[in-house]
């Protein structure tokens, strides 16, 4: 008997094990995979890093008695790099689960490596709808924006305001794209018309042949389809060859608050964008980013660093809850439960991994209309998150069609 005692004692002792997956230092590891130096670090980068940070600080720094340890990584931009990393994460330093990324291209190449060691990958940072669609994962949560969601919002917007002929200045990988696609199908199922597109490469100095080709096309509408220091810099271009506000309805699908400050309001004032946080909202946003531009430079957040930190604390929440850093079991206790967000504001995990919530409506106010440092967002219609993202019913995720 006492030899019987002994055997299922260790094996008790092996399940229970077994439970935190890949696990062999007694903690809880989350990685921040993000872009640290290059044209979106300003909007991710060290302030997504200090955004986890804050949610571990949050949560109490341990789950179930396990201390959580944080470590991150710059990709560059490059989907090797990236993947390079998070396969050594995953194998060897026992990384239980990934935020951020910053890069569509390298959360597309994550979504197999993620599910091949059962961990989570939760992207805030990314707009790529494929995330949700052909290529869902029972291990990928899409927590912020894609780029179905802030298009519709916005089309639906300045198609009201009669914006009816559009053109595209879009960076040339899976972001851009799938903005533009986005964009256009929605313009076109409103009755409108796309004029046309021209393509940049990511981190472009020079945009002036490409804006002269928008501003020959006879469009009264002209989509930015980029982020980032692109972004920053088309519309600085823009304004010098009078491609303003106030002759054109100038959009911006993926559009932050580091953008307007590198590119100033006197560029950037009218211009239309969608977003999930304005950090003047409330006292919550406010407390925020106060705190985050502390520890980062100066630089106020929006929605891409809310987004790493209110995921950091509901993934927490979730291992908790379930007692295992198991990734299916964590990804399924999110979609079993309301999310309480106090950034982006409350939503549910869907079935094909979208975190649908809120999508706000903004407008870059004037010089004269902001109040205080980073007041550069007015916030004119809010876009409820069962009607801002893709329905279910077009959605070609095999979860969903599982499901069904």
């Amino acid at each position: 008997m006492k030899g019987l005692a002994r055997v299922l004692g260790v094996l008790a002792c092996c399940l229970a094990t077994g439970a935190w997956a890949g696990d062999k230092s007694g903690t809880v590891k989350i990685g921040v995979l993000t872009d640290m130096t290059g044209v979106f670090s300003d909007l991710t980068g060290n302030g997504s890093v200090e955004a986890a940070k804050m949610a571990i600080e949050k949560f109490g720094g341990k789950v179930n008695g396990r201390p959580v340890e944080l470590v991150f990584a710059d990709h560059q931009n490059k989907a090797d790099v990236g993947l390079g990393i998070l396969r050594r994460w995953y194998q060897v330093d026992d990384v239980d689960a990934v935020f951020d990324f910053a890069n569509s291209a390298v959360a597309l190449g994550a979504v197999e490596i993620t599910k091949e060691f059962d961990r989570v990958m939760v992207p805030s940072g990314v707009g790529a709808t494929d995330l949700t669609g052909s290529k869902c994962s029972p291990n990928t949560i899409h927590w912020t924006w894609d780029s179905y969601g802030n298009a519709n919002a916005l089309v639906k917007s300045v198609m009201h305001q009669g914006g009816k002929k559009w053109f595209f200045v879009t960076v040339d990988y899976a972001f851009g794209h799938s903005l533009e696609e986005n964009v256009t199908k929605f313009v076109k199922a409103a009755g409108g018309t796309v004029l046309g597109s021209v393509r940049h490469p990511l981190n472009t100095s020079d945009f002036s042949s490409y804006l002269l080709t928008a501003q020959s096309s006879g469009a009264d509408v002209i989509v930015l389809a980029s982020g980032g220091a692109d972004l920053s810099n088309a519309i600085k271009q823009a304004r010098e060859f009078g491609i303003t506000s106030d002759k054109y309805k100038i959009v911006a699908p993926q559009f932050n608050l580091a953008v307007v400050h590198a590119a100033g309001l006197d560029a950037t004032q009218g211009l239309l964008a969608a977003g999930s946080m304005n950090w003047t909202k409330d006292e919550t946003t406010r407390a925020f980013a106060t705190e985050l531009a502390k520890r980062n430079k100066g630089i106020h957040p929006d929605a891409l660093q809310g987004g790493v930190y209110s995921s950091v604390l509901a993934y927490l929440g979730a291992v908790e809850k379930v007692g295992s850093t198991d990734g299916r079991k964590v990804v399924e206790y999110l979609k079993s439960v309301p999310v309480k967000d106090p950034l982006l504001g409350d939503g549910v995990v869907r079935a094909d991994g979208r975190m649908t919530h809120p999508v706000q409506i903004f407008q870059v106010k004037s010089p004269k209309e902001s109040k205080e440092p980073w007041d550069y967002f007015r916030t004119i219609d809010t876009i409820p998150g069962g009607q801002a993202f893709r329905p279910l019913n077009e959605s070609e995720c095999p979860l969903v069609k599982a499901s069904r």
